[in-house]
């Protein structure tokens, strides 16, 4: 092999600040990583595939489902992760973007907001030890998305 690219990276093990399961839409990729940074998530298990969140509330078939949660379980097992974060943008593709809310910024958000409580149900029946935290991106920031039950 010829070396291209010159990057010390440290190889020690690490512990994972979260596993973080997002889109891999690029519009949302800077807001997420700064978004990460602020809530001091150095160290994240990054899982980013087409749709994120919605691989685990509206999978396309168990594979996809079955796939994330076992990424999810690697990252307990490899690297201690305490915490999961879930995460949806709009204007998804998965979802059929923002046209498939006829325009509707809001119903598509109140849309979000169910499909992370779903994937967030999901994840604390298979993992009850992780905290699980919930955000909708728009192209305006990120907004936290409460998933516990109303009192």
């Amino acid at each position: 092999m010829q070396k291209i690219f010159h990057l010390a990276s440290p190889p020690e093990q690490y512990l994972a600040d979260a596993a973080v399961l997002c889109c891999f839409d690029q519009r949302i990729r800077l807001a997420t990583n700064k978004f990460l940074e602020s809530q001091g998530i150095l160290r994240p298990d990054m899982i980013v595939v087409a749709g994120g969140a919605r691989t685990l509330a509206s999978p396309r078939n168990d594979f996809e489902r079955d796939f994330i949660l076992e990424q999810v379980r690697m990252s307990i097992r490899l690297h201690q992760t305490k915490r999961m974060f879930l995460m949806s943008h709009s204007d998804c593709a998965t979802y059929g973007g923002l046209a498939a809310f006829d325009g509707d910024r809001g119903r598509e958000a109140r849309h979000h907001h169910q499909e992370l409580q779903r994937a967030a149900d999901l994840v604390k029946a298979n993992f009850p030890e992780l905290a699980v935290a919930c955000f909708f991106v728009n192209f305006e920031g990120v907004h936290a998305v409460n998933t516990e039950p109303s009192e």
